[in-house]
């Protein structure tokens, strides 16, 4: 294979990835065929196994790429708000919002993928993928949290978003939908602010 075909063949295989990983996170796994997914990249699904050994080897790569675009989201944020605080109040404000909840696709795969992950084997590649990219958010998220508890606040954190986004997408843009939003944002912004000034910092 010449070097220009090798070049086209990396591309493809890239553009397969970037369709899948939005598709895993708006359909689920259940829903998408190879053939959708090589669709979805412009491509015919007769050249699938050029690039990919099986359906379940592409969405373990799909998860790892969404988990990859929410863990350079969390760094940006912490690069543009150097202040812990800041910079975890500007991650409610985007997770916790009407347009991430309206773009799954493009969106946080801890929510996105946890239905898929809880139902694949556990050494399936989607489940594997899945830990580690919770694994690293959760990392992420304590390095933008203060005091002691750092870690654990950072689990609440993130379970209380990943319910709070579930239930706001699966009650739609509704009223119900939009107070969900509203709630968990006030109650991850009051009470561990408050925490945070009794542990004095």
């Amino acid at each position: 294979m010449g070097r220009t075909s090798r070049a086209e063949a990396a591309r493809h295989r890239e553009e397969v990835v970037a369709a899948t990983s939005r598709l895993l996170r708006e359909r689920g796994a259940a829903g998408m065929s190879v053939q959708d997914l090589m669709g979805a990249a412009g491509l015919t699904h007769g050249g699938f196994y050029k690039h990919f050994s099986s359906k379940d080897e592409l969405l373990g790569i799909a998860a790892a790429t969404a988990f990859g675009e929410l863990l350079a989201l969390l760094d940006q944020l912490s690069d543009d708000s150097p202040d812990r605080s800041e910079a975890r109040n500007a991650l409610l404000r985007h997770y916790l919002s009407p347009e991430h909840r309206d773009t799954p696709g493009t969106g946080c795969a801890n929510t996105a993928l946890a239905a898929d992950a809880a139902r694949s084997p556990a050494d399936s590649p989607l489940r594997m993928s899945y830990a580690v990219g919770v694994q690293e958010t959760i990392r992420r998220l304590t390095d933008i949290e203060d005091g002691p508890e750092a870690r654990r606040m950072a689990l609440v954190d993130l379970a209380t978003m990943v319910g709070a986004l579930t239930l706001a997408r699966a009650t739609g843009q509704t009223p119900l939908s939009e107070e969900i939003l509203q709630a968990a944002r006030e109650a991850l912004s009051g009470p561990v602010s408050a925490s945070r000034d009794g542990d004095g910092g």
